[in-house]
């Protein structure tokens, strides 16, 4: 278990997290795949990468959910992917996020939420990512904005950073995170500044990212590199976090 392959020049290196790779977590009404160490899948290997501790790729069954628990001192942002997840906490704040929905709490020094299939009948997907605040004990916050497709067709669209530029949810870390949609001969370039890492996660389809071809649920991370480039796309959806080291 663990990343596949590894690619190293000088300090550049490229690692390929393959999708069955990850933790698996399923109790009936709820599928989860964790990326790094989460609950009780646990590989010192896999613990994080930066500030980016958590990315799991939820699925849940109609009517259920996580009940009301806690959070502190995290940016936990979800990205919705099929269906209805309907959202509580102890802000005041409480509503329905479906696809291109981006949610972002901090929790601070202390948050309590719920989350639920707010649907009958179909299943909610979604990824759940924590974040490692650059500061702790804040005042709890939250933000939610709407990316429609066209904003990520064919190119990376900013959905998170630490200043909310060009109308992404503000997180209180130096990272930032974008989302893309490729299909066909669309392609993206992204340039890495010296002293950032980046972490490529391919939602669904497939995708050749620096000459390594991905699939579903597969992911690289970058060290040392100065450009990800992705082309030769197939129905591909893709989150890039670009992180300090």
């Amino acid at each position: 278990m663990g990343f596949g392959c590894t690619y190293s020049s000088g300090l550049e290196m490229i690692e390929l997290r393959k999708s069955e790779d990850r933790g698996l977590a399923n109790f009936g009404w709820l599928h989860s795949q964790h990326t790094f160490s989460f609950g009780h899948y646990y590989d010192p290997r896999h613990t994080g990468f930066g500030p980016l501790l958590v990315i799991n790729e939820d699925r849940v069954q109609a009517g259920k959910g996580f009940g009301t628990h806690g959070h502190r001192d995290m940016e936990i942002i979800s990205y919705v992917l099929d269906g209805e997840l309907a959202h509580k906490d102890s802000m005041g704040n409480g509503s329905v996020l479906r696809y291109g929905d981006v949610q972002r709490m901090s929790a601070g020094t202390g948050v309590m939420h719920s989350e639920f299939n707010n649907s009958p009948d179909k299943l909610v997907h979604f990824l759940q990512i924590w974040i490692e605040p650059s500061i702790k004990d804040i005042q709890p916050g939250y933000e939610e904005k709407h990316f429609d497709v066209a904003s990520k067709q064919g190119r990376l669209r900013l959905i998170a950073s630490p200043d909310g530029s060009e109308g992404s949810v503000t997180i209180h870390q130096d990272a930032r995170l974008y989302a893309s949609l490729l299909d066909g001969s669309a392609s993206i370039t992204h340039h890495l500044h010296p002293g950032r890492s980046a972490y490529l996660h391919l939602i669904r389809g497939q995708l050749t990212v620096n000459g390594q071809r991905l699939g579903t649920g597969d992911a690289l991370k970058f060290t040392g590199e100065e450009k990800i480039t992705a082309d030769q796309a197939e129905a591909a959806e893709l989150l890039l976090f670009d992180l300090p080291y």
